[in-house]
């Protein structure tokens, strides 16, 4: 039993991020690196959760390489472009977690229903499982429900960055957010501020890509 409680103890806590439109500016299929900006309050607010012993990972739906509009190998850049725009002298950002698939799209090797694309909690699942992360004990930031619903199958807490790009609302249990901000310097506030586990439910499975070194 000391073993358990010990193992337990070691296990770390991470805040995970949806990419576009949480942390950068959100253009559509952007495929240039050079084009990415990240959004007020996230160097400063990523600097405080970072201190404060939160494993950082990057969680995203990238379907336009499902679409054929950029190939996969064009994230690899855009994951490093945002790890030096936080701090180009050390890695804030621990991983990126991505899904390319998308059951529309047009290039046959990524067009199939996968169980990987949020608002699945299977990218969470695995960054949990090789980052060794109590899920009970990290939060997902996004700024659309399937975000919230990936982060609160996985058993973590959520916050919802509301700056209008989610415009549908079908609400459902796992989709209402533990909070609602409006910038990611408050999302940073809230997770700093707040105390305890949420409450568990149960992640699935794995077909997701990672990039480690970003």
């Amino acid at each position: 039993m000391p073993l358990l409680r010990d193992s337990m103890h070691r296990m770390k806590k991470a805040v995970f991020l949806d990419k576009d439109g949480t942390l950068v500016e959100n253009v559509p299929y952007n495929q240039d690196a050079e084009r990415i900006r990240l959004l007020p309050g996230v160097s400063e607010g990523l600097r405080r959760l970072h201190a404060a012993g939160y494993v950082l990972l990057i969680v995203s739906n990238q379907a336009g390489i499902a679409q054929g509009l950029f190939p996969e190998e064009a994230l690899h850049p855009m994951f490093a472009r945002i790890s030096a725009l936080l701090d180009p002298s050390r890695n804030l950002i621990s991983g990126a977690y991505y899904c390319p698939h998308d059951p529309k799209g047009r290039v046959a090797e990524y067009a199939f229903s996968c169980a990987c694309r949020k608002p699945s909690p299977e990218l969470l699942v695995k960054a949990a499982r090789e980052h060794s992360l109590d899920l009970k004990r990290s939060w997902m930031i996004g700024d659309i429900l399937h975000d919230i619903e990936a982060g609160r199958r996985a058993g973590c807490r959520t916050i919802l960055v509301n700056n209008g790009h989610e415009t549908e609302w079908k609400m459902s249990f796992h989709r209402w957010p533990d909070f609602v901000v409006t910038d990611f310097d408050r999302a940073a506030d809230e997770i700093l501020s707040s105390p305890g586990d949420p409450a568990t439910t149960e992640p699935v499975g794995s077909n997701s890509r990672s990039v480690h070194a970003v």
